[in-house]
């Protein structure tokens, strides 16, 4: 394919996968005015297309799409250039898409469209390459938020190195279970026995006071039962209990340290391993930052995702807490799964508590999966993610 016409649109994946799926040297994009003249975008586009090892040229060009006699005489305009161009209508408003109709009435050019519930690509007209073509392409996280003009940046947590630890995550997480209602504070108690030097140093050994102040004043004792419990699994060694006087133990290594002075860090753990356990996902990240715009700079905007995973072209999106979830967690869920993913992306909130009534009305209403403590606790997490990744929004 030399030329194809693509209807440019808010949601990202519109934009790419005809153009990934069928190669052609040249794409032309029939745009509003704000993506016509918005050099940032169309570069971050090409950058996109180069990250994906595709050499294409790209061409934007203006036409008022909600005037579909405007956007007829930019299609005229385009296929009197480009004969050979084929036209593919997936996305693009609803007079876009009408002269387009009226364009291949006048013309017999070929037209298709990509199917998200087929998952395949469809001839509308004179386009037999496309018929019942499956969708086969993969996309990872980082692609996910480079098609939308975003970029990864590092997260907390080094994803390189979890497969040295995974064994570690169920016990961790059991451990968790035992102990959650009380959990906050054994946590707390932790980073008051192991504080950090203001130049960031700090030490794998630990030798603490037994009571230690907690939040508003409060006084916490050692977590004996939990300090065992976590030298049982390895986390800790050494440990040595004096009540009401001391406690002294030794973080097994530098990231186990991290992750019992973060509150959040074992169910997210968790979750992560339960996403590659089930094998539906392509890819899957912890602590995915996002950075809105690409930029880097002082004043970019980002976002964590605490687990976001990719099986083909389709994104997920996780958040986990271990408290109750409020309201703002929901909302900013689903706005961060609607830019960078678009209406074919999954979002799913995991929470440590139980989702009560008005939690899953309004996760319903926000087409958000919700996993509870009923899940987590009865084995269910692979189930429930099976069931998200088959369900449509």
């Amino acid at each position: 394919m030399q030329t194809l016409i693509e209807l440019y649109d808010e949601r990202p994946l519109e934009n790419v996968l005809g153009v990934e799926m069928f190669r052609p040297e040249r794409v032309i994009y029939i745009c509003p005015e704000t993506a016509s003249s918005d050099q940032t975008m169309q570069n971050k586009l090409r950058q996109f297309f180069r990250h994906r090892g595709m050499k294409v040229e790209l061409v934007f060009l203006h036409a008022s799409v909600y005037d579909a006699e405007a956007v007829l005489r930019v299609f005229r305009k385009t296929l009197a250039q480009y004969p050979d161009a084929s036209l593919d209508i997936t996305g693009g408003t609803d007079a876009v898409l009408f002269a387009a109709g009226l364009l291949s009435a006048e013309n017999d050019l070929p037209v298709f469209t990509y199917s998200r519930r087929q998952n395949r690509f469809y001839n509308i007209r004179n386009a037999g390459f496309a018929m019942n073509v499956r969708c086969s392409i993969a996309y990872s996280v980082e692609d996910c938020f480079l098609m939308a003009g975003g970029t990864m940046r590092p997260g907390r947590v080094d994803n390189s190195i979890l497969v040295h630890y995974m064994e570690d995550i169920e016990p961790f997480f059991h451990v968790y279970l035992k102990h959650r209602k009380k959990w906050s504070k054994i946590i707390t108690y932790l980073q008051r026995v192991s504080p950090s030097t203001p130049e960031g140093d700090f030490s794998l050994e630990v030798s603490g006071r037994y009571s230690v102040k907690g939040e508003r004043a409060a006084f916490i004792n050692a977590p004996e039962e939990a300090l065992r419990d976590l030298e049982q699994i390895g986390f800790l060694t050494d440990l040595k209990i004096q009540e009401n006087e001391s406690v002294c133990f030794r973080f097994r290594d530098t990231q186990i340290r991290t992750w019992l002075r973060d509150v959040g860090s074992v169910l997210e753990l968790y979750i992560y391993k339960a996403c590659l356990d089930t094998g539906l996902f392509d890819d899957v990240i912890t602590s995915a930052v996002v950075d809105w715009e690409g930029t880097s700079g002082r004043d970019a905007v980002t976002n964590e995702l605490d687990v976001m995973c990719t099986r083909g072209i389709i994104p997920v999106f996780i958040s986990c807490k271990t408290a109750a979830v409020r309201t703002e967690a929901l909302n900013e869920l689903a706005i961060l799964r609607d830019r960078f993913g678009g209406n074919i992306a999954k979002a799913a909130i995991v929470t440590a508590e139980k989702g009560r009534t008005a939690l899953r009305n309004r996760a319903s209403e926000l087409g958000i999966d919700v996993i509870d403590i009923n899940d987590l606790a009865n084995g269910r997490v692979h189930n429930r993610l099976q069931s998200m990744m088959r369900a449509g929004r």
